[in-house]
């Protein structure tokens, strides 16, 4: 491998930390499931149980995690809490991963 590329991917460090954060976050089959329903739009928690097929308090421990790790970002609108993906390169990989897993196209 090339000196300026090794240099190149060290000097990203950053970049590669917030990926790896990403891509370790999004790793359990059920948050994937998760991110292809919230992926390009802004979705609340009773619409992601609906399509996922699991339990609230399931969806609920994963989104918080997803949250955490800074997958998603939520918004409060009265008694409901809406998810969307806080990041456009994740939502980038999500959308390139729905369509090559979920079936998407």
């Amino acid at each position: 491998m090339d000196r300026s590329v090794i240099q190149e991917l060290i000097d990203k460090g950053e970049q590669i930390e917030t990926a790896a954060r990403a891509l370790k976050a999004i790793s359990h089959p059920l948050r994937l499931k998760i991110l292809c329903v919230v992926s390009g739009e802004e979705v609340c928690v009773q619409d992601i149980v609906d399509a996922v097929g699991t339990s609230q308090s399931n969806i609920s421990q994963h989104l918080g995690i997803l949250r955490d790790k800074g997958v998603l970002q939520t918004r409060k609108d009265a008694n409901r809490v809406y998810y969307r993906v806080a990041d456009q390169r994740t939502l980038q990989l999500i959308v390139m991963m729905r369509e090559i897993f979920c079936g998407a196209h």
